[in-house]
């Protein structure tokens, strides 16, 4: 997989007299709905630094209903983001997915709990109700609570685990203790419901030391026996991380073209250009290049489960170098 071959032309026109190859189609399924957590890829499409590498690039947002890895099982892309405990489970149970490129260095997810709950160490979750995020998001959730030892199944000695949905309502209206957050997304929906930073206690999962890999790329391993389509992957990954440096040095321009690529009309402008300065941080520079020690304690935390571990072996072949080696050049 070191020499990697150019794919083959799929078509060409005439255009003044000059022959121009056809561009190839990529379809990337983002995690989430449209917004600056993704806002490399729009970027990198609309500036055309995927037009620059002969792609053109289908952006399919998500939402909670859709799992990337299930559309990339059905063939409803060719690429995916994932959080890197979705995608190692899923390969466990038997999906091979491969992670290619890293973008985002660090994790954003945090718990936030309501400081009147009485909380204040991990410790005092014993008894409270806790929103956890599901479809594969419940994994680092459920990884550091077996750390912990704390049962996830309720009673004075555990935590009720209420599944949250893709809101902060449970923590705002009292029917949860703790909710899931994400550094750049919903700690600030809480603030801006009227909640002040002094009301809250905030557990990042980086400081916990149980963070795991967040919004990687992912395909199926059987593609990358395609050099045609891993010529494709090199030029996707190389304009994506294009489009995320740009991003990371213009966060209030990545913004705006994040907003303009919103169909629905959801987001504000004051929401997503503090969403992309929070998110510059995760990226941090980075080259897209998987850090391998990063990739080790991701697995060391979910293989750490005690009876119930959310992978039960060390995954073997759950990621490559082979498109970041040549898309960094």
């Amino acid at each position: 997989m070191k020499k990697l071959l150019t794919g083959a032309i799929t078509g060409a026109m005439m255009l003044g007299g000059a022959a121009a190859q056809a561009a190839d189609d990529v379809t990337l399924q983002l995690k989430w709905v449209t917004q600056a957590q993704f806002a490399g890829y729009y970027v990198a499409q609309d500036k055309g630094f995927y037009a620059d590498e002969g792609l053109n690039v289908t952006i399919k947002p998500g939402g909670p209903d859709i799992a990337p890895t299930q559309v990339i099982a059905g063939g409803g892309a060719d690429v995916v983001i994932d959080w890197m405990p979705s995608a190692l489970a899923s390969r466990e149970k038997g999906l091979p997915v491969v992670n290619i490129a890293q973008p985002f260095k660090r994790s954003g997810m945090m718990l936030t709990c309501r400081k009147d709950s009485g909380i204040k160490t991990p410790a005092d979750f014993r008894g409270k109700t806790l929103g956890v995020w599901f479809f594969g998001n419940e994994y680092p959730f459920l990884s550091w609570m077996s750390k912990l030892g704390i049962p996830t199944d309720g009673g004075p000695d555990g935590v009720t685990v209420l599944k949250q949905g893709f809101n902060v309502d449970p923590i705002l209206q009292g029917q949860a203790d703790c909710v899931s957050t994400m550094t750049y997304n919903e700690y600030w929906q809480i603030i801006d419901a009227g909640l002040k930073p002094e009301d809250l206690v905030v557990f990042k999962y980086e400081d916990q030391g149980v963070a795991t890999l967040e919004d990687g790329l992912y395909v199926l391993e059987d593609n990358l026996n395609d050099a045609a389509f891993v010529d494709k992957m090199v030029r996707f990954v190389r304009a994506s991380m294009k489009g995320w440096n740009w991003a990371e040095a213009h966060p209030d321009e990545a913004a705006m073209i994040v907003l303009d690529n919103d169909a629905s009309g959801a987001q504000t402008e004051m929401h997503q250009k503090r969403m992309m300065r929070e998110v510059a941080k995760l990226i941090d520079g980075s080259n897209g290049v998987l850090d391998e020690a990063a990739y080790q304690r991701t697995v060391d935390s979910l293989l750490s489960g005690g009876s119930d571990p959310v992978i039960t072996k060390e995954p073997v072949g759950a990621y490559t170098h082979a498109i970041t080696d040549q898309a960094v050049k």
